[in-house]
């Protein structure tokens, strides 16, 4: 039997009733489409608000193995997933990220790497091995480059110093060796969603890149996240009155496999944006996942008791996939 839950207890505080002791939505499993892998959470940059805190020193989630991805590989292979996406951190500072990721396009899937695009995907190396899978997979390959602003000074605002032209370089070359290249942006400037597009497209057109800023999945302009904000609850009201769906929403289409420092084994979460909350913890397997019950989750279902529940996916529109 739940506690009686008051305001006083403050918001996402019970998994099944708000604060107001209203029913809390759920969100079910509609499709496997999208499968994430967490590459880890070290990166080569530090940025201002990065919602999983990557940096060169964070390895809270550690350096997955290919041999720990390939079970999982087969599991979405039988589920009917379309895409892998492999997340960091900076995936292409994990040492066995390029055969993780041959290992997916190998078995059909269509591979989406998320990166910033700068030293560690530069290194001869690994751009050799990446001209190799694209020439093998073709289309099937897509990078998104981080690129926060579509000028140099609200880039490195979030990005640092120096990351700016490193960054573009690095896009340059995708672009040159024909990559299939997307842009995932920011919404923290001030300025509405007309203007952000038309400035990316601004630069798009400067640099050569083959990139519809138009479209809403070449480039992604992500909104904000914190988990300090006032966001509201969301209720199994707030469908009707938001006119949306559950299945909007990215936890009905994808999970996240994850790696955490010191653990046994890797796990599987709800979504990309709860990689250190245990309580999202879903099972081992994506089969444990699928019938997770208790705590926040419901046969499967996601229990939406996370402030970025509300913020980034539903009230935000947002998506990884």
């Amino acid at each position: 039997m739940n506690a009686p839950v008051t305001a006083a207890r403050g918001k996402f505080a019970d998994p099944d009733l708000t604060a107001k002791g209203e029913q809390r939505a759920t969100v079910p499993l509609d499709r496997l489409d999208t499968l994430w892998i967490n590459t880890g959470t070290l990166c080569n940059i530090t940025c201002g608000n990065c919602y999983i805190e990557s940096s060169p020193t964070n390895d809270r989630l550690a350096y997955i193995a290919a041999a720990e991805v390939a079970p999982y590989l087969e599991e979405a292979r039988r589920a009917g997933t379309r895409e892998i996406g492999f997340t960091g951190g900076e995936p292409f500072m994990n040492p066995e990220f390029l055969p993780m990721l041959e290992a997916a396009l190998e078995a059909g899937f269509e591979a989406l790497v998320l990166t910033n695009a700068m030293q560690p995907m530069q290194r001869r190396q690994v751009q050799g091995e990446l001209l190799e899978l694209k020439h093998a997979f073709a289309d099937k390959l897509t990078l998104r480059v981080s690129l926060d602003h579509y000028t140099k000074a609200l880039h490195e605002t979030e990005r640092g110093a120096n990351t700016w032209d490193r960054a573009l370089a690095g896009m340059d070359w995708l672009n040159a060796n024909g990559f299939r290249m997307t842009i995932a942006g920011r919404t923290r400037w001030g300025e509405d969603e007309a203007q952000a597009r038309a400035g990316y497209a601004g630069l798009i057109a400067e640099r050569g890149w083959r990139i519809d800023a138009r479209d809403h999945a070449e480039l992604i302009l992500f909104p904000e996240m914190s988990t300090v904000a006032d966001v509201p609850e969301i209720t199994t009201a707030c469908w009707g009155i938001l006119g949306k769906n559950p299945t909007d929403v990215m936890c009905s289409s994808s999970r996240m496999v994850v790696k955490r420092k010191g653990a046994p084994h890797a796990v599987v979460l709800p979504c990309t944006l709860l990689p250190y909350d245990t309580a999202f913890e879903m099972g081992a397997t994506l089969e444990e996942a699928a019938a997770a019950d208790g705590g926040m989750f419901a046969d499967g279902a996601v229990k939406l008791c996370h402030p970025y529940c509300a913020k980034f996916c539903v009230l935000g529109g947002g998506s990884c996939s």
